[in-house]
């Protein structure tokens, strides 16, 4: 089985689609998806599809969306060659559960996550191109929001959240790595763009301030710098970071010191040191 959720929802079988268009059923595969080869329970199945207030029937109902399901496996199942498991041993009832099996197939986020970390393996040996390289490879898997053709409840916006700061997280690091090799100017309409996107984290305001200022744009650093804390005050009542207000400084005085944006340890002068730890920055 063939697993997508960075971007649209899409399950096949044998090559066959198994993804459901009715919204319910649909969320039922979502979340079955999330956890592919795992047990999710009835219970948390539930509170996906009515959070706080199910119906009387919700078991039942429940039951009718897992039938639905197998019937789809079912079909994909007769264009395998020499198929010898039932639709039951794909989507297995499990004690109190349900567990979507892959049977050793594709599942993108499993498959990001292990790009991503090669990424991160070579920031930390200092190898910025080999973790640019890698970064990037890692985040052309998404081709849209996490399941952003799924209606979601708790569960699922739980983990489309968790999705989400870990493509932050790999994004962070090959702007990282990019601005490392010295690409600033390359970077500059990519990062104007992503501070609209997330008007409230720093690390990315961070970078473009970098980029701005090695770019020989100071002043527009500068005016980044006090867009942000300008946000921050109004919407949070919050001060930038330390790390920031040091880089702000630093750009300030045309003197580089050790600060540097949070999150993504770069110096205002030529790139050196350790790279910078996981993305942690406040989102709006």
């Amino acid at each position: 089985m063939d697993i997508e959720v960075l971007g649209a929802l899409s399950v096949h079988e044998n090559g066959v689609s198994i993804t459901l268009t009715a919204p319910k059923p649909r969320q039922v595969l979502a979340l079955l998806a999330l956890h592919a080869d795992h047990a999710v329970p009835v219970a948390t199945l539930i509170e996906e599809l009515w959070e706080q207030n199910p119906p009387r029937s919700a078991r039942t109902t429940l039951q009718t969306y897992v039938l639905q399901l197998r019937e789809l496996i079912g079909t994909a199942l007769a264009y395998g060659e020499n198929e010898r498991c039932t639709p039951k041993d794909i989507l297995a009832t499990v004690p109190g559960g349900y567990r979507l099996e892959t049977r050793g197939g594709s599942v993108d986020y499993r498959e990001f996550e292990r790009r991503a970390g090669a990424g991160y393996r070579a920031m930390d040996a200092d190898d910025y191109q080999g973790a640019a390289r890698r970064l990037a490879d890692a985040l052309s898997l998404w081709t849209g929001p996490a399941l952003t053709d799924v209606q979601a409840g708790s569960r699922i916006e739980t983990e489309v959240s968790r999705l989400e700061e870990l493509r932050l997280c790999a994004l962070d690091q090959r702007i990282e790595a990019d601005l490392r090799l010295g690409r600033h100017r390359e970077l500059l309409s990519e990062l104007t763009v992503l501070v609209k996107q997330y008007r409230l984290h720093e690390s990315l305001h961070g970078q473009l301030m970098l980029a701005l200022h090695r770019s020989g744009r100071r002043g527009e650093a500068l005016n980044v710098y006090q867009r942000l804390r300008t946000t921050l005050v109004s919407e949070l009542g919050l001060e930038p970071s330390a790390a920031l207000s040091r880089l702000q400084r630093s750009i300030l005085m045309a003197h580089p010191e050790s600060a540097a944006p949070p999150r993504a340890a770069l110096p205002v002068t030529a790139p050196a040191g350790a790279g910078g730890g996981r993305l942690a920055a406040r989102t709006n």
